[in-house]
């Protein structure tokens, strides 16, 4: 019996101290992780983030931001770095909001106007680019779905070589504007009367011509869909499927020449063929 007990005993002591060995080596991996962790150093910068959410056209002042460290691999383009870059103390006027912003948002330039700018229409051209409105409806408006930053295809229905066509004559066109809205955060339909876009200023010139001689329809292009659009013309006749055949001229058969003499006998007047001299 005490041969018993001391076998289980020496036993026990045994696992108890396998197990103390396999905690201490678990234990031992764990420390070399965390060390290797703190070891591995990440490069920082500084970024410029919100401390409070902004709105479109909301003035920026110096309590909306803060610095904070970011990884150098990962700063958005466009951030800013410092305060000053954000505030330069040779600058007159405020920057304002021209999207909305949520907080701990890394302020981004494309986000913002500069010192002293209005978060308007102008603000948003590109170089070289130019504004121009076109008149639109509940039906040609595409029900009120254009929201600024969208892009738009433009039809333009007139009369053209004696009958009214529709073409395609401007693709992607990009919306700036909503009658007089142009935050692109706007998410409520709008039975707008008056669309804004953005093209180069030869565009612009047929888009002129075009609205003063018919009328322009648009056509909402696709978040993703880059495709560029080819020719289209539709006539009345590719609606009714009529094609157009252009025939030989069937020739004329020239028939006989008859000459003929009148007689008088008595009150009646005789037609009597005769040989034509010509013949």
């Amino acid at each position: 019996m005490r041969i018993i007990f001391g076998l289980v005993l020496f036993l026990g002591v045994g696992l108890a101290g396998l197990a103390v060995t396999y905690a201490k080596d678990r234990m031992d991996q764990y420390s070399a992780a965390l060390d290797q962790q703190r070891q591995a150093v990440i490069e920082t910068t500084e970024v410029v983030i919100l401390t409070a959410p902004l709105r479109y056209g909301q003035t920026l002042n110096r309590s909306y931001v803060r610095v904070i460290d970011w990884p150098a691999e990962f700063v958005p383009i466009g951030a800013f770095t410092s305060i000053d870059q954000v505030f330069p103390p040779d600058a007159e006027g405020e920057r304002m909001a021209l999207r909305a912003m949520e907080r701990n948002e890394p302020l981004l330039r494309a986000k913002v106007t500069e010192p002293g700018q209005d978060a308007g229409v102008a603000s948003r051209l590109g170089s070289g680019m130019r504004a121009f409105s076109i008149s639109v409806d509940v039906t040609t408006g595409v029900a009120g779905f254009i929201r600024p930053g969208d892009r738009v295809d433009v039809y333009w229905t007139g009369g053209g070589r004696g009958e009214r066509v529709t073409r395609l004559i401007q693709t992607n066109l990009q919306i700036i504007a909503v009658d007089q809205q142009s935050d692109q955060d706007q998410n409520n339909p709008m039975l707008a009367r008056t669309i804004t876009v953005e093209a180069p200023p030869e565009r612009i010139g047929a888009l002129a011509q075009a609205q003063a001689s018919g009328t322009l329809s648009l056509a909402l292009v696709g978040v993703g869909d880059e495709t560029e659009s080819g020719m289209v013309e539709v006539g009345l006749d590719d609606i009714l499927g009529i094609t157009t055949e252009t025939a030989a001229p069937a020739e004329v058969a020239q028939a006989p020449q008859v000459c003929s003499v009148r007689t008088r006998r008595g009150g009646e007047i005789q037609i009597v063929p005769v040989p034509c001299a010509n013949n």
